[in-house]
């Protein structure tokens, strides 16, 4: 039935249901398991900026740093838990871009035929119901949408 699994993961509790979830249906189903995880672009905003002068791009490069090594952490993460269950997953991380933008790219590069991810990340609970990510990646995505509670 799935062929390609594209997981959303961002390190927290609903992404490692997720993560659980997706890395046994693409075992059960023998399909390719693709662990995404998006990080957000580095903004630096000062109210008043006019007044002053500051080279901004080292800070964002810090920024991009810290994000890429907590990326890294998270898919080294998701390729551990694979590998407990005998199974090897793809790790890609998506950097500057918003999280649902990043994973609906994702799954259309890689052809994915399901994404599966947590009902809120780590942003809190953006919605009542359902985290403003998964709400966005379930509005917008052309194939179906697994999300975990």
């Amino acid at each position: 039935m799935y062929k390609k699994i594209v997981i959303a993961v961002d390190g927290s509790e609903p992404s490692a249901k997720a993560l659980e979830h997706g890395l046994t249906l693409a075992k059960a189903l023998d399909a390719k398991a693709i662990a995404v995880t998006v990080t957000d672009p580095s903004l630096f905003i000062a109210p008043g900026a006019e007044m002053m002068q500051m080279n901004t791009g080292a800070v964002v490069e810090e920024l991009d740093k810290a994000k890429a090594e907590g990326a890294r952490q998270v898919l080294d993460h998701a390729r551990s838990e694979a590998r407990q269950i005998g199974l090897e997953i793809e790790g890609v991380h998506v950097p500057n871009k918003q999280t649902a933008d990043g994973i609906l790219e994702m799954s259309a590069e890689r052809g994915a035929d399901l994404i599966v991810m947590g009902s809120h990340g780590r942003r809190g609970l953006g919605r009542l119901l359902l985290g403003s990510q998964a709400a966005e990646v379930l509005a917008h995505s052309p194939i179906p949408v697994l999300i975990v509670k």
